[in-house]
């Protein structure tokens, strides 16, 4: 100022040209939240804390790697029940221990694997417990899932700014009721925030479609969840058949009942007729007290690899069990799609109409017809198909949010989009909170938001032949604001934009016309 300059001189004043600008957000940054082997970083506990990663090997190296998924080999008494695999002229299933549901188990860990396979980057993971707890005796045994647990783990979220999503794949592991609360949890998380999208799975999404609406998976699925926090929340249906576990990874240790195996084996070496060498090595299955010191002795490694090479039922068994623990929850792929899609196209593009990387098909193949129900109900709650199309592979075929009968926040880009708008110009714009309310403080304001917007617009997150066509920033004395606005201390901005939209139906109209030669 002319007023503060005591000596004669020059004197330099630089001011700003240009408005403070917009730093957009990141996009596709998924919070999973579940049990995992460990939550160690370097002797600190990570339990109920949101550790950020960028890759699979950070991931094991915080949390460890897969848990030991057990089963019984039950001999198949049931008609009406698929065998799992055959040995000895008997159909047998392989069951889970201790009464387990079929989908009792830990998911988180595969789930982390089918998202960095599908396009993953950097993601938070809370880890709400281990696999197994110490009880007081100092022995341990199984940690079971609790949706006070996945609840409390979805809260720790609530101090971090920077996820965009909530994935909960161990939520498949509790009962129907439990499972519901805790993704009505999730959706009111991100209702709460604003800022993040919940990306749900289907309870027992691995069974078909049932006629008795009591006992089908859509319906109850659709029943139960209420009609709160739709608008932030999409899911998907069916799970899918992966790639993810691979026989390599299984061995005998996997079984609880071992005399049952080791029977099986007996059996298909002959019994009291196998041959010398082949004994020798049946003897050490499932016998803990085995001499190292013998010459037969096998390590464990050693012993699996010789009856995978000898013995065609073990081989038999552990294929079957592989393909039950290859069927998994699609969420984490489909976040990992997200991120893909976000990062080569933009978020404004569908997440739809993209192939599933490590996934050979769907558990349920939807038709055309039966995709309609999924698609488009009376509910509004539009569940998204993923499908197998001949030469194509399996295609995520659908980009609806939850709140499928909302013009407004129909389709999954729309609200996505509008959530990175959002928060990206909520940050911009705190740098102007206790600023004087007058004119140049609202010029500053709606250049800054018209040049993010403009750059939005150019890259084809906004529809319009033209800037003026896609958005328009409103900000002022008489426009926005009132006298007692102003004396309030209220700034209020108001933007008008035009959200590219899917063209989810493609009609293409033919009709026959007169010879003209």
């Amino acid at each position: 100022m002319a007023g503060a300059y005591k000596t004669p001189g020059v004197y330099i004043v630089e001011k700003n040209a240009f408005p403070n600008s917009v730093v957009e957000v990141a996009t596709a940054v998924p919070a999973f939240i579940g049990y995992t082997q460990i939550h160690d970083n370097k002797g600190s506990s990570l339990k109920n804390k949101a550790c950020r990663i960028t890759s699979l090997s950070e991931y094991e190296n915080f949390f460890g790697k897969e848990p030991l998924d057990t089963f019984s080999l039950v001999p198949n008494t049931d008609d009406n029940v698929p065998n799992d695999f055959r040995a000895a002229d008997t159909g047998y299933v392989l069951a889970r221990p201790n009464s387990k549901k079929e989908n009792e188990r830990f998911f988180l860990y595969r789930a982390m694997q089918l998202f960095f396979k599908n396009g993953g980057g950097p993601c938070y993971v809370v880890s709400v417990g281990t696999y197994k707890k110490k009880k007081e005796d100092g022995t341990f045994e199984d940690e079971t899932v609790t949706s006070a647990a996945l609840t409390g783990g979805v809260d720790v979220l609530l101090k971090e700014q920077e996820p965009t999503m909530v994935v909960i794949p161990d939520a498949m592991a509790l009962d129907f009721d439990n499972c519901i609360g805790v993704q009505q949890h999730s959706m009111q998380h991100c209702d709460k925030t604003q800022n993040r999208f919940a990306v749900l799975d289907v309870f027992n999404g691995f069974q078909e479609r049932n006629k008795d609406p009591e006992q089908d998976c859509i319906v109850r699925f659709r029943g139960n969840l209420g009609i709160n926090y739709l608008k932030y929340s999409a899911a998907y249906y069916p799970w899918v058949n992966t790639s993810i576990v691979q026989k390599t990874d299984l061995d005998f240790t996997n079984f609880v009942n071992i005399a049952e195996l080791k029977a099986l084996l007996d059996a298909e070496a002959g019994g009291a007729n196998a041959a010398p060498d082949i004994k020798v090595i049946l003897d050490q299955v499932g016998n803990p007290t085995r001499d190292a010191t013998a010459k037969t002795y096998l390590s464990d490694d050693e012993l699996h690899k010789v009856l995978f090479s000898i013995s065609q039922t073990y081989k038999n068994i552990l294929i079957a069990m592989t393909k039950k623990l290859n069927i998994l929850p699609p969420a984490a792929a489909m976040a990992g799609v997200y991120t893909m899609v976000d990062n080569s196209r933009g978020v404004w593009k569908a997440p739809a109409n993209v192939s599933l990387a490590n996934v050979s098909s769907p558990t349920v193949n939807i038709t055309h017809d039966d995709q309609e129900d999924l698609n488009v109900s009376t509910t509004g709650k539009s569940i998204n198909a993923i499908r197998t199309f001949i030469g194509e592979g399996t295609l995520v075929w659908g980009a609806r949010t939850l709140d499928g009968n909302s013009l407004d926040w129909r389709y999954i880009n729309v609200r996505r989009t509008m959530i990175m708008i959002e928060e990206s110009l909520r940050l911009a714009t705190k740098a102007y909170v206790f600023e004087p309310n007058v004119s140049g403080t609202w010029i500053n304001i709606k250049s800054m938001a018209s040049n993010f917007l403009t750059g939005i617009w150019k890259r084809g997150g906004l529809a319009g032949a033209s800037p003026e066509d896609a958005f328009s920033v409103h900000v002022g004395l008489g426009e926005t604001m009132t006298p007692e606005d102003i004396l309030e201390g209220y700034l209020r901005v108001t933007i008008l934009v035009a959200l590219s939209r899917p063209a989810e139906f493609i009609e293409i109209t033919f009709q026959q016309q007169m010879q003209k030669s």
